[in-house]
Parts: structure tokens; sequence; C-alpha cells
């Protein structure tokens, strides 16, 4: 006997989705349900593409129909994401992109760009499709760690405009100011001439589709950062640290920005970067150098999400001069281990704050 839809989805209503507490049909993450014959096909719609759970939910799903409809049916689960709905202020040339996700720090040297660079190469080993915006005009680093020094973006007609072709490696699509000036010349502008470069990759730059677009910001709070707020429809912002007092204190005025900026931009987590050592020949062994537990305090006193701890190596180093991030180094478990937690943390809370906006715009429209 062919189950009816209303049977199936009856029983997907029992599965629910981890980080919310909802049921999956009750979310409307039920999609393109198809019976025939004896296979069920549909498909779950993620809020995030990289979402950690959904082998999960799709087990649980294939057991739900098995056991409250029929244990011989065949299930066929697809996944697909929701499109981020970008403003009508939102640049044309980032259409394509669904979550823009920008890496900011209140000082520098916490370790920033490492973070950036690893949490795209993380996204992408999980699936995505993910793009590497190189914001830090002043001190870009981004091409040293992807090992594309001297190399240069081609030109591409796209419609009516000339636009600029991200430079691919190891599977990101990534842009930065050092791609298109000599290794050797400082850049020397003013704000406003900063900002002009900003909003050139913004509108200049060929992303196409994208499920992440990460965009490493410079350390501090000016130009480029409101600039960046203002322009660029972000889905979420990610604040690293390091445990010592004098980065949480710049942190905090990182944090502080937002509301001063008046952004809607949520914050979707603190990340702590060099958060102890330990040695290779003492693997049991974590020393506290520049404090303990810093981060995870900023993170309460805020109450933020705390994504995660990434601790103080010699590989990380060696492996971003290399122009391979420790993410790509399979003889580095503990670092990739590290950085692939906090990258499910990150995409966790997004889809959370994502989908708490959308209950939240049908609640409205219902009240209306």
């Amino acid at each position: 006997m062919i189950p009816t839809k209303e049977k199936v989805l009856e029983a997907l209503s029992n599965v629910q989705e981890p980080d919310l507490g909802k049921d999956l049909v009750s979310l409307n993450m039920i999609q393109n349900l198809v019976i025939k014959d004896d296979t069920v096909a549909f498909t779950i719609v993620l809020t995030t593409p990289a979402c950690p759970m959904k082998d999960a939910m799709k087990q649980a799903c294939e057991n739900a129909i098995h056991l409250l409809v029929d244990k011989n049916i065949k299930t066929i689960v697809d996944f697909s994401s929701q499109k981020k709905d970008h403003s009508a202020t939102a640049v044309t040339a980032m259409q394509g992109v669904k979550n823009i996700i920008a890496v900011f720090s209140g000082k520098g040297g916490v370790g920033k760009s490492t973070v950036s660079s690893n949490l795209a190469i993380s996204l992408s080993q999980e699936g995505a499709k993910v793009g590497l915006m190189d914001a830090d005009i002043y001190g870009p680093s981004i091409p040293m760690m992807f090992g594309i020094q001297g190399e240069r973006p081609m030109m591409q007609q796209i419609g009516e405009k000339q636009m600029i072709v991200p430079i691919e490696k190891h599977g990101i699509a990534v842009m930065s100011i050092g791609l298109l000036i000599d290794d050797k010349q400082a850049v020397v502008w003013r704000g406003p001439m900063a900002s002009s470069a900003i909003r050139q990759f913004i509108t200049d730059v060929h992303w196409g589709d994208l499920d992440y677009l990460i965009i490493d910001m410079p350390p501090g709070t000016g130009d480029i950062h409101l600039s960046v707020l203002q322009l660029v429809p972000l889905s979420g912002a990610v604040i690293v640290t390091t445990p010592q007092d004098v980065a949480l204190a710049d942190a905090k005025k990182a944090i502080a920005m937002f509301a001063q900026a008046q952004s809607k931009v949520p914050i979707i987590g603190i990340i702590e970067n060099m958060a102890y050592f330990t040695p290779e020949e003492l693997p049991n062994n974590k020393y506290y150098i520049f404090g303990k537990d810093g981060g995870k305090h900023l993170a309460t006193e805020f109450e933020l999400p705390f994504l995660g701890t990434i601790p103080l190596s010699q590989n990380v180093c060696e492996a971003g001069d290399n122009g391979n991030p420790i993410s790509n180094v399979l003889s580095a478990p503990i670092m990739k281990t590290a950085f692939a937690t906090l990258t499910k943390n990150a995409i966790r809370s997004l889809s959370m704050h994502q989908q708490n906006i959308e209950r939240t715009k049908i609640a409205h429209m219902m009240s209306e």
C-alpha cells in the first residue's frame, strides 16, 4: 500500500532539528516531498549549507519513516540550503553568495587571518563552496597563507561589465589587495581610499555562486569596518581574541562597535586563539602562556556563544608561511580538529540565529 503524504509528514514531524528544538515539519524544512510506488523522496532545507547535523537528521528521518510508516519503504533524502535574503541595497555582485561571515579582532597579532583561512578551508572540507576576501588593505597576509604571492587575477566580461575573477587555491576563491600590487609595495592610503578599494572588492569582483564568503577584516575599528558593515549584507561576525587582558580589552571595543554602528549584524561567537601550548613530547600537558579562559569569560560577559579554543602551535605558523593552511595538513590532527570544531560551532550558531529570524518574520506576518 502506497503511503500518503500526510502519513509521511506525520512521521517526519517526530524528527527534531537538534539545535532549534522543533520538528522539521513545523520549521518548514521538509520540501519537495514525492511518493512513487515504494519510494519516498524529499529535501531537507538546511539553514546553512555546511550544517554539521545534516547526516544525523537524515538518519532520523529514515528511521521515523521505517518505524511509523512502513519498514520496507525506500527513502531518498536530498539537501538544499536557504539562500540569504539580501536587502534591496545589496550589491548585485554578491547576489550569488548565500552567507557572508566577517572575522573581526580588536587588535593585530591575535591570529585573525589564520582563523579566516582555516575557517574557509574547514567549510570547504564540509562540502561547501567558499570564497575568502582579504579586507586587510594595509597588511594583506592571505596571499602568503595560500601561496599565491605574485599571482594576478584575470578579468572577465560579465554581462556589460568587466569583472575581476578571484584566484582559486585549495578549492577557495581568494581575493586580496596583495594580488593587485607588488609584494614590496607599501599601501599608504588615507581612509577614504582604503574604503574605495573595499567597495571595489564588493562591486567589481565576480564571486559567483558561493555557500560562504569569509571576509578577513583588518584589526581594530575604523573606516574599512564601517564600510563593510554598511555595504555588505553580512550574515554574521566572529570575534577572534587571545587570552591576555590587552587583547580582551580591544576585543570588547570590537564588540561595542556593532552597537555603536547601529548594525543589525549578529556576532555569532568568540574564538580564543593561542589558548595554550602543548609540547609534542608531552601531549597531555597544557601550558597557559597568555592566561586562561579569557575568551570564554568574554563570551559569558557579553552573552555571546563561545565557539572554541585554538592551541598555540608552531605548525600553524609554518603551514601559513608555506601557503598551505593547517586545516589542509593531514599530519597535524590536533590543529585540524580544533579548527573543524570551531567551524561547526560557528555554523551551528549562524544556523540558529537565521532560524530565529525566520520565525520572527513568520510571527510578524501572522500578526498583521
